[in-house]
């Protein structure tokens, strides 16, 4: 039996504005995240209808319960990040294009890969999720805290049920699939669409969101637009837009703890690999124990004043 639970969130994302700069302290890793919201929109709708394609083919019930879990979770976060998008949109119209760009991008891939593939898809992007998160859940006190806090409470929520849900996409692509070669196989292709539809995010904020309002070049987290940026200024005659100053949005982070998410994202495309045996963000527990305590989740961190603190 699945141990995840299905949490419904409010986030009040519409009872007043909400900046794109929502961590003014960093502004790389506030354009990283608000990516990352545009993303998840349509990345969670490819995962709901390829579960709805996979349940036929599931014939163990604890699988099957585990796939209805992990994607009523998947639900909730697609809502959430779609009002926090809203909010966005409210504010810079233009990116509603922006975002009907990402989902054609998953629209597509559902329409012209396999569900073999996208199974794939899933288990491999879900499987680098832990040590990505654990690296920002441990750094909570310069990512989020400073920020808006329901855009942090947002983040906070959906990265720590990514960690609850650590196994479930690995576990559904086993019992269906059950092939790490291809798994493997695939991961490359897999990684370069991510990216893609990052870049067309990021894009459109550089087209959409006035550079005063998000104070970098959104592409930044993109070491080959940097290179690119950096060699037009060098090379007399070529000419390229500047969209702002290129910071990156872990600058600020120790080199050894980004050494290690990047091991673990190394390690999570390896045939056998158990997300179970994963070491786990200390949030995390923090932001489970709180919940079923009752705490106010949705304001992690001005809520404190009515609750015991606990945690960063």
């Amino acid at each position: 039996m699945t141990d995840l639970q299905v949490r419904k969130m409010r986030f009040a994302f519409e009872d007043y504005d909400v900046p794109f700069l929502w961590n003014e302290e960093n502004p790389a890793f506030s354009s990283m995240a608000n990516a990352v919201s545009f993303l998840a929109v349509g990345f969670e709708k490819m995962i709901v209808q390829m579960i709805a394609q996979t349940k036929p083919l599931i014939t163990d019930p604890a699988v099957a319960e585990e796939a209805d879990a992990f994607t009523r979770q998947e639900g909730q976060h697609s809502t959430a990040h779609r009002q926090h998008v809203r909010a966005l949109i409210a504010r810079y119209p233009g990116l509603q294009e922006t975002l009907d760009d990402v989902i054609r991008a998953y629209d597509k891939l559902t329409a012209e890969t396999s569900l073999k593939y996208r199974l794939a898809y899933t288990a491999d992007l879900e499987a680098t999720f832990t040590p990505v998160f654990k690296l920002m859940l441990d750094n909570d006190s310069t990512l989020f805290r400073p920020g808006d806090d329901r855009v942090a409470s947002l983040f906070i929520w959906h990265f720590v049920e990514e960690v609850e849900h650590r196994s479930s996409a690995l576990i559904i692509f086993e019992s269906v699939v059950g092939s790490d070669l291809y798994r493997m196989r695939v991961a490359p292709s897999v990684f370069k669409h991510v990216l893609d539809v990052i870049r067309i995010a990021c894009d459109g904020f550089n087209r959409h969101v006035p550079i005063e309002e998000r104070k970098i070049d959104a592409l930044s987290m993109f070491a080959s637009h940097r290179r690119k940026q950096k060699l037009h200024k060098l090379i007399p005659g070529l000419k390229a837009q500047d969209h702002g100053p290129m910071p990156r949005a872990f600058d600020d982070l120790s080199l050894g703890e980004q050494l290690v998410a990047l091991r673990g994202v190394v390690r999570s495309q390896m045939p056998r690999h158990d997300p179970a045996h994963e070491n786990l963000p200390a949030l995390a527990g923090v932001w489970f124990d709180r919940y079923d305590a009752g705490y106010d989740v949705t304001k992690w961190y001005t809520a404190e004043t009515v609750a015991s603190p606990g945690a960063n």
